[in-house]
């Protein structure tokens, strides 16, 4: 892996831009290139970490009402890599129907798309491991697709409770023999912000 500094990353992530917003996996951008993919419950904040690790406050839509992210939004950080910002999951106050349209639009990409290289799965830091983030994380094991979680709203807890959970998250990983890795992540305190991108990039620069 090339060695690069913290500035070197962050520059990288500055680059991000809005590239076009879809409802299905069909009119997505040429399936080339590498990307990785942000998913997570409606109420986990995926667009305030993603508006954070790209250090850009509007790159992703945050709303006060959970579940606004609607469609799959693709992001470029150049010609051949991006960032993928799925339908959150679980909480939003819409109809059954449109729920199930997204989970399907969300295994749908998972399933299909050649470019993805991993996935970040965010997970609120109070509520972790629910029903569907069991099944991304058990789908990705049975796919052999890197998953990196977020804990997310960390600075909800003490730091003595979000430790405890995040010992709870990776023994409950290691019971389930999940290959997915794990950490405290703030948008507001900037928990966790750097290591969370540099793993992105190295999943965005494969050798």
């Amino acid at each position: 892996m090339t060695d690069i500094n913290s500035q070197q990353i962050n520059s990288f992530f500055q680059q991000a831009n809005f590239i076009k917003s879809v409802p299905d996996l069909e009119l997505s951008p040429e399936d080339r290139g590498v990307e990785i993919a942000f998913a997570g419950r409606s109420n986990a904040g995926k667009s305030s970490a993603i508006n954070r690790i790209a250090q850009k406050k509007a790159l992703a839509r945050t709303s006060k009402t959970p579940g606004r992210t609607q469609h799959i939004v693709f992001f470029s950080m150049d010609e051949e890599r991006r960032m993928v910002d799925l339908p959150g999951y679980g909480f939003a106050k819409v109809p059954q129907q449109m729920k199930i349209k997204w989970q399907q639009a969300i295994n749908n990409y998972l399933a299909n798309r050649q470019s993805l290289q991993g996935l970040v799965l965010m997970m609120d830091v109070r509520h972790p491991l629910r029903d569907y983030d069991m099944m991304l994380l058990d789908w990705c094991q049975q796919n052999e697709l890197a998953i990196h979680v977020l804990l997310t709203k960390a600075d909800k807890l003490k730091k003595g409770p979000a430790q405890s959970t995040l010992l709870q998250v990776r023994q409950e990983f290691s019971k389930n023999k999940f290959n997915a890795t794990v950490q405290l992540f703030s948008s507001t305190k900037s928990t966790g912000v750097d290591e969370a991108r540099r793993l992105i990039w190295n999943w965005l620069n494969p050798e």
